[in-house]
């Protein structure tokens, strides 16, 4: 029997818990349909994600490789984002998934309100 315990770094637990959260993966979406953007841009692209949060989500990203801050010494300085090799090779597997939820989120939004209501 496979054993999928939190101990002894579970690598399904480990990259779930990373893109399941909120933002992560709207974070790469962005970058990948965009390619190097700001962080302002990012944002703007987003709509709805707070400095604060958006900060966070790309300080992970960035530590665990999948994208790279790059910061020019300019007035004022300029920093952009875009996704790692890393995080390039990821994306096909974010972008089935994005499929397989427009594809189903009709049928899906559907049952919740049939159980809601």
């Amino acid at each position: 029997m496979e054993n999928f315990h939190h101990t002894g770094g579970c690598p399904i637990r480990d990259v779930l818990s990373k893109l399941g959260d909120k933002w992560t993966m709207l974070v790469l979406v962005t970058l990948k349909a965009n390619g190097t953007m700001r962080f302002c841009d990012i944002q703007k692209t987003i709509g709805d994600i707070s400095q604060r949060m958006l900060t966070v989500t790309l300080r992970s990203l960035e530590a665990d490789g999948l994208v790279v801050r790059e910061v020019y010494a300019e007035i004022p300085p300029r920093v952009e984002y875009s996704l790692t090799e890393t995080g390039l090779s990821l994306m096909p597997h974010v972008e089935s998934l994005v499929g397989w939820a427009l594809e189903h989120m009709d049928d899906i939004l559907r049952r919740r309100h049939v159980q809601i209501g």
